[in-house]
């Protein structure tokens, strides 16, 4: 079930249709509202790639229950659609682009395969429109603190060490669901016939321009991203297990158990993102907290 309501904003809630058809005072030009709702309403019957890694309960109530969204907040959504429809605009007929391909499980829409980065002819790309925090995460960039050797000597410091934050590249990159995502698109166009050699994401930061990029260590607008091949035994038995997760809370009219604590974002999600939070029992307690609480207190922790 597609998104069925509109967050204005000042909180009042509007059908989209008759958001639409007729409003006093939009928020938004009508063409960008009418986009909006288009990529809320995609009209897939199966379980897609993306749907399946993201969390099985956040997934099935997105597919069972009516829910409203800012359209604010899908604005990101729409620059990456337009940079997919760019890429695919300028294929040239020799790199497929945007093919919706589909097994007994899932089905999904790869980006770009073909010559898309030098003469090798098969490399698979996708597509990514994200925040330097993400980048950040993904490439293994962290923050340390060193000690200076020198002491506050007034203020609420006095008497205190020194520090200063310094950058390290040397991380843990947080890759998981990115791989996951292009390694399924991987099975499904070698199953095509299709052979990949190499996989890359291009992720372009959104607030590549601000000083908290530079702070996080992301100097430049793109970055291409080397994927790693995973298992395809592996692949299987994930998705596999994620969509008869899915299939029986559908079939049973029950709520599946709460997302991971990886696919809640460390709760991040539930806070802010999760378009489905509002049917969410647990995501409504994070909520409850949040407006009871100054959110600069508040505890992401579970």
């Amino acid at each position: 079930m597609p998104a069925t309501k509109f967050i204005c904003p000042n909180g009042e809630r509007i059908r989209i249709v008759e958001c639409l058809r007729s409003c006093p005072k939009r928020c938004m030009f009508l063409p960008t509202l009418r986009a909006i709702a288009k990529s809320l309403d995609r009209q897939i019957s199966e379980p897609t790639v993306t749907e399946l890694i993201a969390g099985v309960r956040e997934t099935y109530l997105k597919k069972t229950s009516a829910y409203a969204v800012e359209p604010a907040s899908v604005l990101y959504a729409l620059q990456g659609q337009a940079i997919h429809s760019i890429n695919e605009l300028n294929t040239q007929g020799e790199i497929l682009s945007e093919e919706r391909l589909k097994d007994d499980i899932t089905s999904g829409q790869f980006d770009l395969y073909g010559k898309i980065l030098d003469t090798d002819e098969e490399v698979l790309g996708d597509l990514k429109v994200t925040s330097s925090f993400r980048l950040m995460r993904a490439l293994g960039i962290y923050k340390v603190k060193i000690d200076t050797g020198e002491i506050y000597k007034s203020g609420l410091k006095k008497g205190q060490p020194k520090f200063r934050t310094e950058l390290r590249c040397d991380g843990v990159r947080d890759l998981l669901d990115w791989s996951i995502q292009l390694n399924y698109y991987r099975m499904l166009l070698e199953r095509a016939g299709f052979k990949i050699s190499r996989m890359y994401i291009q992720a372009i930061c959104r607030d590549a321009s601000l000083r908290i990029a530079t702070e996080r260590g992301i100097d430049k607008p793109v970055y291409i991203i080397p994927i790693n091949k995973i298992s395809d035994r592996w692949l299987t038995r994930y998705f596999q297990h994620k969509a008869k997760l899915l299939s029986k809370a559908i079939e049973s009219k029950t709520l599946p158990p709460i997302c991971s604590f990886r696919e809640r974002w460390g709760n991040r999600k539930c806070l802010d993102y999760c378009a489905a939070r509002e049917n969410c029992p647990y995501g409504q307690r994070f909520l409850s907290k949040k407006e009871a609480m100054n959110v600069k207190e508040f505890s992401l922790s579970a």
